[in-house]
């Protein structure tokens, strides 16, 4: 007899999770890695250049381009790399607070 999995959907399985500090911060911290490596993926895309053009104007290493844009470095790039980068694609570099709501 076969007996019947439940199945739970991976958003209430992280919504879930995010209650434990821990591994909301971690959690946080690779949303934002990967999403700084989207953008400068996106952002170097859309200026028609390769890692290795960028890496050059933005006086870095293909290799760091790669790693950054990768998303599996586990590193937060530095604001001087990212302001390097911003400058190299005639971009601004912008840096924000999302505050969450306290009842």
């Amino acid at each position: 007899m076969k007996s019947k999995s439940k199945r739970i959907a991976l958003k209430d399985v992280i919504k879930r999770e995010l209650e434990d500090p821990e591994f909301s911060f971690y959690f946080q911290r690779e949303k934002a890695i990967s999403e700084i490596a989207r953008l400068v993926r996106d952002a170097r895309v859309k200026a028609g250049l390769t890692q290795a053009q960028l890496a050059q104007k933005a006086r870095s290493s293909q290799v760091v381009v790669a790693r950054l844009e990768s998303g599996s470095d586990g590193r937060i790039p530095s604001l001087d790399l990212l302001e390097r980068i911003a400058s190299a694609l005639k971009a601004k570099l912008l840096v924000r607070f999302e505050y969450k709501d306290v009842a």
